[in-house]
């Protein structure tokens, strides 16, 4: 579906960094899993190693297997009740989830994170989302556009909204907006691979306090065009090829 409304439009321009000694003293909780020794930082680390990013089949793999660390991370926050379950020899009881959430993703580039995310919630419900950048050639500044939503109703739902990058946060911010028109989700989380201090700060002063966010790193620069650096590239054209 096509939109001309301007919630779901914005011209960005860069704007100073914020330090992350200020992210503990907000309301917006942001988890860094690679402050914690686990063979997720090995995952981080093929993905932003440029030999390893010629492999476009293993780039994909890794942002699939970071979805599913993340997934599983995400899953210790979530509601569980007591279920009976019906073995071959007697009756057992199992904590279940209490309600599946909706995972939703930013096109084309969320695609592989997205899946790592359903691997492990397997019965969730979906939303995809376009949002793509359109940079002017007079300045540094570009229009973020969202033009697609697919999506159930969120009324009520735990969101898990992923991209692998996170730089301005406005592609996240204008996505999200869009979802509020299926409903407004009881908690929204914010699952990024690699994000930006600007980036994380301006979600934080700008999305509800029901939002967590997750990231596997936390990068301090952006470019004048606002680009993660060091980052990875661009996230989408290693996944499935370079685009006009």
């Amino acid at each position: 579906m096509h939109r001309s409304d301007s919630s779901w439009h914005a011209k960005i321009h860069k704007v100073p960094a914020l330090n992350l000694i200020r992210f503990e003293c907000m309301t917006i909780r942001v988890n860094d899993l690679s402050q914690h020794h686990s063979v997720f930082n090995q995952y981080m680390a093929e993905i932003r190693d440029v030999t390893v990013q010629n492999d476009s089949l293993r780039f994909r793999r890794n942002l699939e297997r970071l979805g599913e660390i993340m997934a599983y991370e995400i899953s210790k926050t979530m509601v569980y009740e007591a279920r009976p379950v019906n073995t071959p020899l007697g009756i057992s009881e199992g904590n279940v989830l209490e309600t599946q959430p909706v995972l939703a993703t930013i096109l084309r580039a969320g695609l592989p994170l997205h899946q790592g995310f359903l691997n492990y919630f397997d019965q969730a419900e979906n939303t995809f989302i376009s949002a793509y950048r359109i940079h002017h050639d007079d300045d540094d500044a570009f229009d973020v556009e969202v033009e697609y939503l697919a999506s159930p109703d969120l009324e009520g739902k735990t969101v898990i909204l992923c991209d692998p990058m996170l730089a301005t946060g406005s592609s996240m911010l204008l996505a999200y907006k869009a979802l509020l028109e299926r409903g407004t989700p009881s908690h929204t989380h914010v699952a990024t691979v690699i994000a930006s201090e600007q980036g994380i700060g301006f979600m934080q002063q700008n999305m509800p306090r029901e939002t967590t966010i997750w990231t596997g790193a936390v990068d301090k620069e952006l470019t004048s065009r606002s680009y993660i650096v060091p980052g990875l590239g661009d996230a989408g054209d290693l996944a499935y090829g370079s685009k006009q």
